[in-house]
């Protein structure tokens, strides 16, 4: 769809100027070290997507009849072979996680209404899993009678096994008195605290207990870390395509496993499609722009142009964001909230004690600092001191690391902190 002057010829080798072409309309001044809250997209797959809405508006309903669905399901079959699934009626696309949450919580909702599952019957979640889909079991399994389960993961945190012990601890917890554990949503990648999550194991664990339906909140996966659904082996995977896969806001993908289920599933915004089958529904639900869901082939095209396409992204982006990450830790003298292993490409590196953050209300207060005086722009995540804690660590920057990222974006947030720390600036001066 983009024409020639707006992307590099397939097959050629991205260069850095390629690449700082490709995402010219960021800010220069600002040092985004954050793609993981809201992702990036070359000016190639902009261009594409400005080529489809034209395509729309030029004639939409020869666009309706004869290319939306077409190239919708042309979307569908990429991403089914990119995560291993088995059928492309599998894979559904939708705006967000958030929506596709909705969709598996909906389902769940039912259950509890219709007397398949019973009042009480539990849902198990991490601690630290993305607030909205926390808000949407409130929303949706608390609201029809299901008890929400918490696994209390460490932070920071040193391996897998940390998080196999408390993962084991709650599905103990929702099986007591005899109830039934119904749903366990799992992240693959938590948001904050960043944390590469042993989902394959916790799904197998959650098999073994017989726990009825397993949902897995990739929302950062999908171009950060390997997706092989049948491998994972849960009932339901979503990932946002925007975060790390350089689609445009907003678009991700639902794969439901094909079983009895999947036919019983609807998209929460009803119209003319509903009953048609999931996938169906979700390729129609009004008129809107769908060109976030058209240009995925174009996403190929611009991940190919890199040395081992998709893959080698992921693991430079990987290695990077660690490198980055110890070279923090060394110039502050802290620490990696996680172990490298346990790393995307994103990172948690500790902050210096001395800034004082002692609450979310401080970390907000210092990114903005970051953002406004020294053109910083990171998240800042603070956790709670355990007790008995000598100077503790309580507030860790989440780095992020895409192909548009340099070293000098890191070095100018080294020095920001550095400078913070020698002019004994705290949290507590800070305006709100």
């Amino acid at each position: 769809m983009a024409s020639d002057d707006h992307h590099i010829p397939n097959g050629s080798t991205t260069t850095p100027p390629d690449i700082q072409f490709e995402f010219a309309h960021h800010d220069p001044a600002i040092a985004r070290i954050n793609n993981g809250s809201f992702g990036s997209c070359p000016s190639s797959v902009i261009s594409a997507q400005q080529d489809w809405q034209l395509k729309w508006l030029q004639q939409p309903d020869d666009f309706y009849f004869n290319t939306l669905k077409p190239s919708i399901l042309k979307a569908r079959l990429i991403i089914r072979d990119l995560i291993n699934a088995d059928h492309v009626e599998e894979i559904s696309i939708v705006d967000n996680a958030t929506t596709a949450a909705a969709i598996v919580l909906q389902h769940v909702t039912w259950s509890f209404l219709s007397s398949q599952f019973q009042p009480g019957d539990a849902a198990i979640i991490l601690h630290y899993a993305y607030g909205a889909v926390k808000k949407s079991l409130q929303a949706y399994v608390a609201r029809a009678g299901g008890q929400i389960i918490e696994v209390k993961l460490p932070f920071p945190v040193n391996s897998d096994e940390e998080i196999i012990q408390e993962f084991r601890k709650a599905l103990e917890l929702g099986r007591m008195n005899g109830r039934k554990i119904r749903l366990a949503l799992i992240d693959h990648i938590t948001s904050m605290p960043s944390v590469v999550i042993p989902v394959k194991e916790l799904v197998k664990m959650c098999r073994e207990e017989d726990v009825d339906q397993i949902f897995v909140d990739g929302a950062h996966s999908i171009g950060c870390v390997d997706i092989d659904v049948k491998d994972i082996g849960a009932d339901y995977y979503t990932s946002n395509l925007h975060k790390w896969f350089f689609c445009p806001p907003a678009v991700a993908f639902l794969y439901c496993k094909k079983s009895d289920i999947l036919n019983q599933l609807h998209h929460p915004v009803v119209s003319h499609e509903y009953g048609n089958g999931l996938a169906i529904e979700s390729s129609w639900i009004g008129t809107r722009d769908y060109s976030a869901q058209l240009v995925v082939p174009e996403v190929m095209d611009f991940v190919n142009r890199f040395d081992g396409g998709i893959d080698g992204i992921k693991k430079r982006n990987h290695e990077k964001v660690v490198e980055m990450a110890i070279m923090l830790a060394k110039a502050w003298g802290t620490h990696l909230g996680v172990p490298p292993h346990m790393c995307s490409s994103m990172a948690m590196v500790g902050l210096p004690a001395c800034l004082g953050i002692f609450s979310h209300s401080d970390g907000l207060k210092l990114r903005a600092y970051l953002r406004d005086c020294f053109k910083v722009e990171v998240p800042i995540y603070h956790r709670e001191p355990e007790k008995g804690e000598d100077s503790p660590i309580t507030g860790y920057a989440r780095i992020s690391h895409q192909v548009y990222n340099t070293v000098e974006d890191y070095y100018k947030f080294r020095d920001a902190v550095n400078k913070l720390v020698n002019d004994g600036v705290t949290c507590a001066f800070l305006s709100d």
